[in-house]
């Protein structure tokens, strides 16, 4: 990427400035209109509904001053070379801290035998100090063939260290012994609500926690230091730039109402936070947070925004926790569980809308789905629209949900590269009818529905380019169906760049400075090396984030500049 100064006579060639014909505007002693910053001879897709793309785009004091075809005054050009520019991606639903510690922990996610599984992490076991926890891994079952781990597969490398490794939904793990020690966790240990301990033939807990029986271990895991935090921050914040989100809606929950948060003010007020985060807190805790003095107030309240609340009406379809009317095809007596009993989760919902705060809720199965939307008529009547109440993930409603969604302006908050992930065995989960309307993106926005796009990591890749190929393509992970599995579910590039764009930032009530490239709104986009429009879809994944820009600043810059089709 070639960059020019307006002070030198030749570098003005590419910004269309004839030789010996430099604008005195062009000096940084000139007119207040001059910009900061030009990028010239881009294609620029503004995100605008209805608007053309640009070739030029110009920043100033943070913000969009210009965007069209004329070069404008700058003290500093930068030439495009062709590249993409396009506002920048926010993700709707990641648990950025425990991503960012993932990063430095054993990693499960393509274990593909019962040997790999075991023998990572027995190998991470045998590098962290003594009586240091082994976590996260993000397994996944269905790539061995379906069967659950159990401790006995660990037990024998780990007889010191605890181990407690979630699958990577978040709705299941395996703890070994010494974790279910220190859990208390016993044969005459029962199932909390919620919940289930998984047992053998003698009743002994297998090491198969769950639903809410995760929250036995967790209770008991140690908390982690401000340093540990702040690595964790800066680790998952360099993933997250690097693969061109300058925005995230975190969603993680902790042990206290405020954890999550006051670790994002953490990193805020130690000055190492560059992206831009709206934080949902546990709505268990509403009324204790909402107690507390003004919980958004930080360090840079342009970059952290306290956003409502995360509530879960249910689990996962993986973890077998997702709730439905009718049962499993694969379990013909499991129905799922509800992790929040629902007079209870009506409440707490009742609660956090009276005092006038935002929420989202996680409901996966059709039975939780439509118990939260039921929910949510009941306690907001005729002002459900304007509260812009969010359904994470929304991944199997029935068609009379999704008509329901559009009518009370329901956001259905998703993560597309569950559909290629999950459309590897869902069909054997709950069969061919429920499959119709499953990641139902196609249909969800034909009906008017307002859909958001993230990536839910570390369950899935962080980077919004996979995420808008899973949309497009819907080709499983596995490349069973080249094709697209469920294809009539398909969106175009285009819809599924605003559901990371302008979507997200109508979501959280910031479409007036957010979400598009329009003047006056924040200079927060990211130039890639493609159009992901004119590419094949196949390879929109192989799209390279150039440089990631927030506010104005350029917060991430690949290493190598050079331009190559689809490097």
């Amino acid at each position: 990427m070639i960059k020019c100064s307006t002070t030198l006579l030749l570098a003005c060639i590419a910004v269309g400035c004839g030789e010996g014909s430099i604008p005195k505007s062009h000096s940084r002693a000139a007119s207040d209109d001059v910009a900061d910053r030009l990028y010239v001879n881009g294609v620029i897709w503004t995100g605008a509904a209805g608007a053309p793309d640009a070739s030029a785009l110009a920043i100033r004091d943070g913000v969009i001053s210009y965007v069209g075809h004329d070069p404008v005054p700058a003290h500093e050009t930068i030439d495009l070379e062709g590249r993409f520019v396009m506002p920048g991606f926010i993700d709707n639903h990641v648990h950025f801290l425990d991503g960012g510690a993932g990063l430095a922990s054993v990693d499960l996610r393509d274990a593909a035998t019962r040997e790999a599984f075991s023998t990572r992490i027995a190998d991470h076991a045998q590098s962290l100090p003594t009586d240091q926890w082994v976590r996260n891994g993000n397994w996944d079952h269905q790539l061995w063939g379906g069967e659950l781990p159990h401790r006995k597969w660990i037990d024998d490398q780990t007889p010191a260290t605890p181990v407690f490794v979630i699958r990577l939904d978040g709705h299941m793990a395996l703890a070994n012994s010494v974790a279910l020690q220190r859990a208390g966790i016993s044969a005459g240990t029962p199932d909390p609500e919620g919940g289930q301990i998984v047992r053998d033939a003698d009743g002994e807990p297998t090491g198969i926690l769950k639903g809410n029986a995760l929250n036995l271990v967790m209770n008991v895991l140690p908390e982690p230091t401000e340093e540990e935090i702040l690595r964790a921050f800066e680790r998952a914040q360099a993933h997250a730039l690097s693969v061109g989100l300058t925005q995230v809606h975190a969603v993680t929950a902790g042990p206290t109402e405020a954890a999550m948060l006051d670790a994002f003010r953490l990193a805020a007020d130690r000055g190492v936070m560059k992206i831009r985060a709206h934080v949902y807190t546990p709505l268990e805790h509403w009324s204790a947070m909402n107690e507390r003095a003004e919980p958004d107030s930080s360090s840079d309240a342009s970059k952290l925004t306290w956003a409502g609340f995360k509530g879960f009406v249910d689990g996962s379809l993986g973890a077998g926790t997702a709730w439905f009317h009718q049962p499993y095809s694969d379990e013909p007596d499991h129905y799922g569980l509800a992790l929040t009993v629902p007079d209870t989760l009506h409440e707490l919902i009742a609660g956090a809308d009276a005092a006038g705060r935002r929420l989202a809720i996680h409901a996966i199965g059709d039975r939780a789905i439509d118990q939260l939307i039921a929910d949510f008529q009941t306690v907001a009547g005729e002002h459900i629209a304007d509260r812009r109440y969010r359904i994470e993930h929304f991944q199997h409603p029935t068609r009379a949900a999704i008509d329901t969604a559009s009518a009370h302006g329901i956001i259905a908050s998703m993560q597309p590269y569950h559909a290629i992930d999950d459309g590897r065995w869902a069909e054997r989960r709950i069969g061919t009818e429920r499959i119709r309307t499953t990641y139902a993106f196609r249909t969800i926005l034909d009906a008017g529905v307002k859909l958001t796009f993230g990536s839910d990591w570390p369950v899935a890749p962080l980077s919004p380019l996979e995420g808008i190929y899973a949309a497009v393509t819907r080709r499983t992970i596995d490349g069973a169906h080249p094709d697209g599995w469920q294809p009539q579910e398909k969106i175009t590039v285009e819809e599924a760049l605003t559901a990371y764009t302008a979507s997200n930032a109508y979501a959280v009530f910031e479409e007036h400075v957010a979400g598009t490239l329009e003047v006056g709104k924040r200079a927060d986009f990211v130039v890639l090396s493609d159009d992901p429009r004119a590419v094949e879809s196949v390879s929109i994944r192989d799209i390279r984030v150039r440089e990631t820009v927030i506010g104005g600043e350029i917060v991430f810059q690949a290493p190598n500049q050079g331009r190559t089709n689809g490097e």
